[in-house]
């Protein structure tokens, strides 16, 4: 089959297009034929070698696709069940062997692509606003990027938990699609603290979502309400440097947080909780995915130059074959 891999760590041009041989599931796994696949930020750090991942490596951990053979002991999935995952690596590629206990069987009404797109992103902003920090009705949130392809999903989830949503934006075409998503104020990076202040009355945001990091840290925390949270959720201006806690506490009982959707789907029933109101949103359109570029997947080194670009609106999504 063909795939990505990539055999050190380096950028964009160290992915490489090759043949590979198909991967063979195991009594617990699916082997699943990938329709559409999911390029997310994590996906950069791994193919450059800061998160642990021994190479040579197939990157990608998501993707939507139909069941080509199933493990012995897989009981609850069969041949020809269109699915959705997120998780192990190896989505770069025309075939991905996963555990079953990963895969979320698909709604007809949902094709491969809103799958991809959303599913990860989805569940993420699902614990982000219903698990790790429950909002309430009018809550102030401010989330970086907005209209990234974390953060026009996340904007859309916690309007739907009725917070009331600012943003961030480097571009006006950006700033647009934020809007479009729900966000009540999208405000330029050099002087988000002080608009987030001001249009709270001073009293801050309950909570910030950044996947920013070194940028935006020290004044993410300057616009928090006293006992706010900073959700730390990535880095693509670099990593955050080491924090005194102490200055939680100088600035109001701070919450300082850095989660990972791993940790809020530990078990079936937690992923699939969380995966049904995701797909029921996708159906009942109550949320939607702006897909900012569709690559053939021999293309993922313009698909990887352009998320790290930050020039992204939205998701990207990469097509096998």
């Amino acid at each position: 089959m063909k795939a990505i891999r990539v055999h050190a760590p380096g950028g964009p041009d160290a992915l490489r297009y090759e043949d590979v041989p198909p991967p063979s599931p195991g009594r617990t796994d699916l082997l699943v034929r990938l329709a559409a696949i999911g390029v997310n930020f994590i996906d950069v750090h791994h193919r450059a070698g800061t998160r642990g991942a021994a190479f040579p490596l197939i990157p990608g951990v998501e993707g939507a696709g139909t069941v080509e053979a199933i493990g012995s002991e897989v009981a609850d999935v069969a041949v020809g069940d269109r699915v959705v995952y997120a998780g192990p690596l190896g989505a770069y590629a025309e075939y991905a062997a996963i555990p079953a206990s990963l895969a979320v069987k698909l709604p007809d009404e949902v094709e491969f692509p809103a799958a991809a797109a959303t599913f990860l992103v989805g569940m993420t902003a699902h614990f982000l606003t219903h698990s790790l920090l429950p909002l309430e009705a009018g809550d102030a949130v401010l989330v970086h990027a907005a209209a990234g392809g974390l953060g026009h999903v996340l904007v859309q989830v916690a309007s739907l938990r009725g917070a009331r949503v600012l943003g961030t934006a480097s571009t006006p075409e950006k700033a647009e699609v934020a809007r479009g998503c729900g966000a009540e104020q999208v405000l330029p990076y050099a002087q988000f603290d002080r608009e987030a202040r001001r249009l709270t009355g001073g009293q801050g945001v309950v909570a910030v979502y950044d996947s920013v990091g070194a940028a935006t840290f020290s004044r993410s925390l300057d616009c928090l309400a006293s006992r706010g949270w900073l959700v730390l959720l990535g880095e693509s201006s670099g990593a955050v440097p080491p924090v005194d806690p102490r200055i939680l506490t100088e600035k109001g009982s701070l919450v300082l947080a850095r989660p990972t959707l791993a940790d809020y789907v530990r078990t079936r029933v937690e992923l699939l909780h969380r995966a049904r109101d995701v797909l029921e949103w996708i159906v009942a359109k109550r949320i939607r995915v702006h897909v900012d570029a569709v690559y053939p997947l021999e293309k993922a080194r313009e698909a990887h130059a352009r998320l790290a670009r930050r020039q992204s609106i939205g998701k990207i999504l990469l097509v096998p074959g």
